[in-house]
């Protein structure tokens, strides 16, 4: 099979693998400790997740405190709903092609507004802002149509309201640099070749949250919960290996970026042509039944859309905030690749749905 959907999940990087595998400790080991204990065992334990946590802060900016979470999911969670300003009642503003864990946690909460995206994915920099935010959310790097965030700018947008700026940085953790004036940060594990099951926040130093998570105080007394060592150690393995591979994965990913973008050069792309990764390729063909060809493919794991969306046969979102009909949204397919496609592999690929599309004619 050929893996295209890197958006969705990452193979599991070797190195954490190794990594994971010197924490699952069975009866006969001594790495099976609380990390949270206080005798030898336990405290062999923290020092494999101290040794993690700084792996992991690697990909952040300097000047901040990583927090350990079951997903990144509960990390926006825990910087929604921890925020005094929120708390408070203060307005929060978010992208309209945010993820679910953003768009459902503040309409859960209510006082909010949806700031617009033009036909190519962006906020506009001068986009109109409501008169008091407390909190502005914004993705930085799209999960369905990888279009990259004008972070900076909405940085300064967000100072001028006297708003914090959370980040969600899921996808683009280990691709590219993190912005220096977020507020907080949001990533997760799996997505750069960790394991499944955990995430992070990352928190500016000097700002307070309240938990939501309440029980026995781990994690700074803001997310309670044993923390696994070895998700630990594999998400510090992945994000180590990540940062130290940033230019060699992004040279790999832009050379299948040329192959697949010759390959589908009748298609037409979603979203900026310019402002994205080009891990990445949301493209639609007008007439294309989506449905057909994914199941015509059998070899090849691509999308339809988000992969948190599949199945609830609901249109894309991000697209339709893009402009595009429920039919153009419908004839739409997302391939995503990285460190591990190989050429071979998104050549034969796009042969494979190409010409699965072509017998549709």
């Amino acid at each position: 099979m050929i893996y295209l959907d890197y958006q969705a999940t990452t193979p599991l990087a070797p190195e954490a693998r190794e990594a994971m595998l010197a924490w699952l400790g069975g009866p006969d080991s001594d790495t099976f400790g609380n990390p949270h204990s206080p005798h030898r065992m336990g405290r062999m334990a923290a020092a494999a997740v101290e040794v993690a946590r700084d792996q992991v802060a690697t990909l952040f900016p300097p000047g901040g405190q990583v927090i350990f979470t079951g997903s990144a999911t509960e990390a926006i969670n825990l910087a929604i709903r921890g925020n005094a300003a929120v708390r408070s009642g203060e307005h929060i503003a978010f992208s309209a092609i945010e993820h679910a864990a953003v768009i459902d946690t503040v309409k859960a909460i209510g006082n909010w507004t949806e700031l617009p995206v033009g036909p190519d994915g962006l906020i506009a920099p001068d986009v109109e802002m409501p008169k008091y935010v407390g909190l502005m959310c914004v993705m930085q790097l799209n999960n369905e149509i990888g279009t990259i965030q004008p972070i900076a700018a909405m940085a300064e947008r967000a100072k001028e309201t006297g708003a914090l700026l959370l980040v969600d940085g899921v996808q683009a953790a280990g691709k590219m640099a993190l912005p220096p004036k977020a507020d907080m940060i949001a990533v997760s594990a799996h997505k750069l070749h960790g394991p499944k099951g955990i995430g992070a926040l990352w928190v500016r130093d000097g700002l307070s949250l309240i938990p939501h998570v309440e029980g026995g105080g781990q994690e700074q007394g803001l997310r309670s919960g044993t923390l696994s060592p070895a998700l630990c150690a594999g998400f510090g393995a992945a994000a180590a290996l990540a940062v130290e591979r940033m230019e060699e994965d992004a040279a790999h990913v832009e050379e299948l970026w040329q192959i697949a973008r010759d390959a589908f050069s009748g298609w037409t792309l979603n979203g900026s042509a310019e402002q994205r990764w080009h891990g990445n390729l949301n493209i639609r063909r007008d007439g294309l039944d989506v449905a057909r060809l994914m199941s015509e493919c059998r070899e090849v794991m691509f999308s339809a859309g988000s992969a948190c969306a599949s199945g609830s046969g609901r249109t894309s979102h991000v697209l339709r905030a893009i402009g595009l009909s429920d039919a153009q949204a419908k004839s739409s397919i997302r391939l995503g690749w990285g460190r591990y496609t190989t050429r071979d592999d998104m050549q034969r690929a796009c042969s494979i749905i190409l010409d699965a599309a072509d017998s549709q004619a």
